[in-house]
Order: structure tokens, then C-alpha cells, then sequence
């Protein structure tokens, strides 16, 4: 019988590092509809919250996607990670953090992070990889300026 793979040999395991300013900072709240019974946040609202981070990081650059849906590509999520440390319960205030790790005109990297609105507690942490495709669903380069746009530094 074969041994099964321990988690420190997870493809997906990777230390935790902070996310290095400047990345933006957004409050939020878990909703009812997104608990359990026991009013524990569910998991897969973690991806969402980290969706709603990269949308209002990309608006705060003035690239909305649906600017880039417009120009005839997409960002399509390859992977996806996210390490919990800390249940979210129902009408929690929290703090989602995202900045980009990573831009290259065919791949986007973005990191995240959820905190406690108090004490600034590490909720949990994680990335989405993106890969720019055309209509087609083909990979390919995001027009220059996206790239340019993406790259430059948060502005206040």
C-alpha cells in the first residue's frame, strides 16, 4: 500500500509571509448567508472575499474587468490557495488586504490576507494565479497599457 502524501509535501504548502505594503485594505462583515448552522463563516466565502479584494484593487487602478471583458480578454483563476488560521464568525467585522505579487502580460499574481478589525489578527492567507486569455479561451498577453496600469504602485 502506498503512503499517502504528508501536507508538508502539499503542492500548495508555502511559509507565510505578510503581505509587504502598499496593498489595499477593505472592511467587511460576514453575512448570515454565508455561515453555517453554528454561525462559523463557511469555507468557500474566504475565495469570495478574496474576489471582492481583487475587483476593488483593480478599480482602485482604474481597470474594472469589465474594461478588460471589453478589450477582449479575461483573467482566468489556474489556482487558487488559501490557508485558515482563524474561524470568522456571523456579523464579524474583518478586514480583507490584497496586493499583486506578480504581473507578466500572459499571468497575474495576487495576494491576500483577512484580519480581525480589532487587533489586526491573521484570519487567513492565500493567492489566486490568473492567466490572460483572449475570447477564444487561448493564452495570451494583456495590451500593454493593462500590464503598465497593473504594475504601478497603489495610489491614495
Amino acid at each position: 500500500m502506498k503512503n499517502s502524501p504528508s501536507s508538508a509535501s502539499s503542492p500548495n504548502k508555502e511559509s507565510y509571509r505578510p503581505l509587504p505594503p502598499p496593498y489595499l485594505e477593505i472592511e467587511e462583515r460576514v453575512r448570515y448567508s454565508e455561515t453555517d448552522q453554528m454561525g462559523v463563516a463557511h469555507n468557500k466565502g474566504y475565495f469570495e472575499w478574496f474576489e471582492i479584494g481583487r475587483t476593488e484593487y483593480c478599480r482602485k487602478k482604474q481597470i474594472p474587468y469589465k474594461d478588460i471583458e471589453a478589450r477582449g480578454h479575461a483573467l482566468v483563476v489556474v489556482e487558487a490557495f488559501c490557508r485558515y488560521k482563524k474561524a470568522l464568525r456571523y456579523d464579524e467585522p474583518f478586514l480583507i488586504r490584497v496586493a499583486l505579487r506578480e504581473m507578466t502580460p500572459k499571468k497575474a499574481v495576487f495576494g491576500y490576507e483577512l484580519r480581525t478589525k480589532d487587533d489586526l489578527a491573521l484570519i487567513a492567507h492565500g493567492y489566486t494565479t490568473h492567466i490572460a486569455v483572449n475570447k477564444k479561451g487561448e493564452v495570451c498577453p494583456l495590451p500593454e497599457d493593462l500590464v503598465e496600469k497593473m504594475k504601478r504602485p497603489l495610489a491614495d
